[in-house]
Order: structure tokens, then sequence, then C-alpha cells
């Protein structure tokens, strides 16, 4: 008798694989796991894909595939935000496999899910310079990595929004950052409005300026390298004798610190979410006002992400390999940041509800958290001006005024 398997069961396969990926994180997931949320055994799983790294290469590509065939289409900038609204919210998972755990696979399927991300970037730049033929290449192609990223906020909700609702405020969020002009003024629907640093716009605080302990103690010195070399190589790839070298000892006496690679990481973590809290929420309470408020952030969160790509980077990708007291503490930390920002944008603008406003800081971190890392944006001299005007655009703070 001839056993035939069920039509779609490799894509029945890769959604589970998804999901499990993107809600626990890739090292945290196993055959068996995927196979049981399928309903299959751990061999039946095997007769499909021959490991965990073919099922996230897989699972990534064919996200990609849907925003590559969901892009090829547009001929507007409306299309544009509708493909990739569509995208987010179907293939959710695939900000968090892209941003996150695409990282671990081979160099070489890497490179071509980079090169597949910058075909559909150059799609979208064409489309946005034919609508808007004044940008300049550069700044078009930063406008599109920073829509694509806004979106992919979308992928770190730990509750996913009503699809529609959803999709119609991510293809708003698309409109207004493919709008931001980088060189001035934001483009609204009915014409130009001062950009928030010129006359009579709110000014924007420097970012709060936090000293160095000179010399720094070599405990710091190993926070510092610790999450560097995490963000850069991931943590299993990162070895004592490597982590000491950073910091002129040896490997073996990296232990003199700290009990535990993992200790070291869990410590690294925590150092950079103190740094975080102090400058931004410092900069929150001393403004007057919410308006102020907001904006103070802004700018403070900006300052910290330029200075600290790599600890947002190991936040991103590394939370999930720590021990389950400390992964509690750090989820519980980034909650109570985005609710202290999703308060505020709501005192701002007491018409947007739970939803929207969650929505809107979702997608800005993630597009300021990829602005600071993504190259060769990330060497402009003006990224700071960038990221602030864009972070406005989506917290829908643009055309404000002064708080």
């Amino acid at each position: 008798m001839v056993v035939r398997r069920p039509p779609g069961r490799r894509a029945q396969i890769l959604a589970v694989a998804a999901d499990r990926f993107h809600r626990s994180g890739y090292h945290q997931v196993s055959m068996t796991e995927v196979a049981a949320g399928v309903g299959i055994t751990a061999p039946a799983l095997y007769r499909h894909f021959r490991g965990k790294p073919e099922l996230l290469d897989r699972a990534v590509r064919l996200g990609l595939d849907a925003l590559a065939e969901g892009l090829r289409p547009a001929r507007t900038t409306a299309d544009l935000g509708a493909a990739l609204a569509a995208v987010a919210v179907g293939h959710r998972p695939l900000g968090t496999l892209v941003q996150r755990d695409a990282r671990l696979l081979p160099p070489a399927r890497r490179a071509a899910l980079r090169r597949e991300l910058r075909a559909d970037v150059a799609l979208m730049r064409a489309v946005l310079r034919a609508e808007r033929p004044e940008l300049a290449p550069a700044d078009a192609e930063l406008l599109c990595w920073s829509a694509l990223s806004a979106c992919a906020g979308l992928s770190y909700q730990s509750t996913a929004p009503q699809p529609r609702r959803a999709e119609a405020l991510l293809r708003e969020l698309v409109a207004a950052v493919l709008a931001v002009d980088l060189d001035g003024t934001a483009v609204a629907g009915d014409g130009a409005v001062p950009a928030p640093d010129a006359p009579g716009a709110a000014s924007v605080p420097a970012p709060v300026s936090v000293p160095e302990p000179r010399p720094r103690a070599r405990r710091e010195e190993l926070l510092a390298a610790a999450v560097r070399l995490f963000h850069q190589r991931g943590f299993d790839n990162v070895s004592t004798d490597q982590l000491g070298a950073a910091v002129g000892i040896s490997g073996p006496s990296v232990y003199r610190h700290f009990d535990s690679k993992a200790e070291l990481l869990a410590a690294s973590l925590v150092r950079s979410r103190e740094r975080l809290w102090h400058e931004v929420d410092g900069a929150i309470t001393a403004a007057a006002g919410p308006r102020a408020a907001l904006e103070a952030g802004l700018g403070a969160y900006v300052g910290f992400a330029l200075r600290n790509g790599d600890y947002l980077g190991a936040m991103l990708s590394e939370t999930e390999r720590l021990a389950p007291s400390d992964r509690r503490a750090a989820v519980d930390f980034r909650r109570d940041f985005l609710r202290t920002w999703i308060g505020l944008l709501r005192q701002v603008h007491p018409g947007l509800d739970p939803v929207a406003a969650r929505i809107r800081v979702h997608a800005l971190f993630a597009l300021v958290n990829d602005g600071v890392r993504n190259r060769p944006h990330s060497a402009r001299p003006d990224l700071r001006d960038c990221l602030l005007r864009l972070g406005r655009a989506v917290l829908g703070t643009a055309g404000d005024g002064a708080p």
C-alpha cells in the first residue's frame, strides 16, 4: 500500500518552524518540537528537511519570496506600502527570522539572503524615485530600508493585532516613511511642512553625555568586549580565549571575573540595559510636558543607538541564550520600556488607541536599531538627523511643532 503525504506538508512544516523559531529563538527549538507541532514524528520530518539549518533557511526564503512577489508588480508608493504591510502581517515571524536568526546560517546562505533583500530594495527605490525624482539614490535607498524595518517591527509584538487593522496601520507608516525629506522638509499629502529642526519647530536635545570611567576596570572592559563579540559572531562562536584576547588577558583569566560565559553574557546585557534606561528615562523625566518628553526620549534613544549598536544587536540576537531568570528580567525590562513609550505617545496624541500606539513604537525601535547597523547607511555623517526625522514620521509627530 502506498502511503500518500498530505498536500502542503512542507508548507505546514515551514509555518510551524517559523512560528517556533520566532517565539523561542532558533537555539531553543528542536526538530522534535517542530514535528510535534505538525503532528508527525521526527523521522518523518527528516524526510522533508535534513535539519534545522535547512528549516531556517527555507522559512526565511518563504517570507522573502512572498515579499519579492508582492513588490514586483508595484508601480506606486501606495503599492509598496500594501505589499510590505501584507507580508508583515501574513509572514509575521519574518522580521525576527531575518534580523535575529538568519545570522546563524552558513556565510554563503547569509550572503544570498542579503542579495535578495538588496534586490527588493532596488525595486522599491526605483518606484519611489519615479514619484520623487528629487531624491538622491542614497536617500531613496535609506527610506526604503527604513520602511522595511518599520514593518518588521510588527514581528516583535507579543500578540498579533487584527490583520486588516494592522495592514492599514502599516500602510500609513510606510507612506509616512517614504514621504520623509532627509534634506529638510517632510513631504505631506497637501504640501511640505517645516522639518522638525526648522525655525519654529521642536528643538532636538543633544545626546545625553555619559562619561566613561578611565581607566576602566578589567571587568568593565570584558563587559564591553563581550557585547561587541557576541553581537558580531554570536554567543556560540565566541570562546573565552577570544574574550580574553580582546582585553589583553588569557582565556582562563576571564573566570577570575565571571564564573561562566553565560554569566558574562547576562552581565553585559544588564549593564547595557542600565545605561539605556539611565540615558533615555533621564531625558524623558527632565523634559517639560509630554511632547517635549517624547522628543527628548527620541533624541536620547537615537543617540544611545548610534553609540551602542553592538548592545542593540546582542540584545536582539542573544537574549534567548540567557538562563530563564535572566531572560525573564530582560523581557520584563523590554515590556516596561515599551509601556513607557506607548503611554507617552498616547499622551501626545490622546486619540491614538493602544494598538496603533504599540505598532508605531515597535516600528520606531526596529527602524532605529536597524538603521545604526545597516551598512553603508550606518556610516552616513547625517545619520542621527535622518533617524530623528524618520522616528518622528513613524511616531506621527513630524508636524507637531514646539512642545
